[in-house]
C-alpha cells in the first residue's frame, strides 16, 4: 500500500497540526510496518501565506514530497489554496474534500493573483481528479466551538472519505495528546461532525449524479 496526501491551507489554519496527527495515527495503528515521511512548503508569510504539508505513507516510501499527479488525497482547509495544490499534484484516481470558506491570502491581498470562484475552483478539481466533497468546515468548526479547531474538522471528514489508513481509535487518542487538555471535548465534538458532514456532502453528491 502507498498513500499520498497533501493538506493544503493558509499560515494559521493548522494544516501542520493535521498532517502530524495523521502520520502518528498511521505509525500507531500499523506498528511501524509503514514509512512515514512528512514535508511542508511555505509560501511567503507564514501567518497569511500558503502552506502544503505533505505525508507520504508505504512500504518503500522516501521522499517527503509527494511526486506531481500522484496526491490520493488533497485536504483543502481554503479553497484557492486546494486549487493550487490540486493542479500540480492531484492524481486522475485522487480525491479532494474542499473546506468552502474563503480566506484570502496574502497574494490575492496585494494584487498579485486573482481569486476564482468558488464553482470554478470545484470544476477544475473535477477535472482533474476522480470526486470533490465540499464542506463548510469553517462554520462548523465554529458550531463545535472554535474556529481553530477547523483542521480537526478537515481530518474528520479526511478520515470518513477512507482513504487515511488508521483506525478511529487511535486517530482520536491522538488527538487527544496532541491538542491542548481544555480544548479535547471541543476537538472531538469537531472529528465528529466533520465525520458527518463528509457523509452527508458525498450523500448529496451521489443523488445529484
Amino acid at each position: 500500500m502507498e498513500r499520498n496526501v497533501i493538506v493544503a491551507g493558509i499560515g494559521g489554519q493548522g494544516s501542520i497540526l493535521a498532517s502530524h496527527l495523521i502520520a502518528e495515527a498511521t505509525i500507531k495503528t500499523h506498528d511501524d510496518k509503514y514509512n512515514i515521511r512528512v514535508g511542508e512548503t511555505f509560501g511567503a508569510a507564514q501567518r497569511g501565506g500558503a502552506v502544503a504539508s505533505h505525508v507520504r505513507i508505504g512500504e518503500t516510501v522516501y521522499s517527503p514530497l509527494v511526486g506531481k499527479g500522484k496526491a490520493d488525497l488533497i485536504l483543502a482547509l481554503e479553497p484557492l489554496e486546494g486549487l493550487r495544490v490540486g493542479v500540480p499534484y492531484l492524481s486522475a484516481e485522487g480525491m479532494v474534500i474542499i473546506n468552502t470558506k474563503m480566506e484570502i491570502p496574502v497574494d490575492v491581498k496585494v494584487g498579485a493573483v486573482e481569486y476564482p470562484a468558488l464553482e470554478d475552483i470545484v470544476g477544475s478539481m473535477d477535472d482533474i481528479g476522480e470526486k470533490v466533497i465540499t464542506i463548510d468546515g469553517s462554520r462548523i468548526a465554529a458550531t463545535a466551538g472554535s474556529s481553530k479547531v477547523l483542521s480537526v474538522v478537515m481530518l474528520g471528514a479526511a478520515f470518513a472519505s477512507g482513504l487515511i489508513p488508521v483506525a478511529e481509535d487511535i486517530m482520536l487518542d491522538v488527538i487527544t495528546q496532541k491538542v491542548p487538555p481544555k480544548t479535547v471535548e471541543m476537538n472531538m465534538k469537531a472529528f465528529e461532525m466533520g465525520k458527518e458532514a463528509y457523509f452527508a456532502a458525498a450523500d448529496n453528491k451521489e443523488l445529484a449524479g
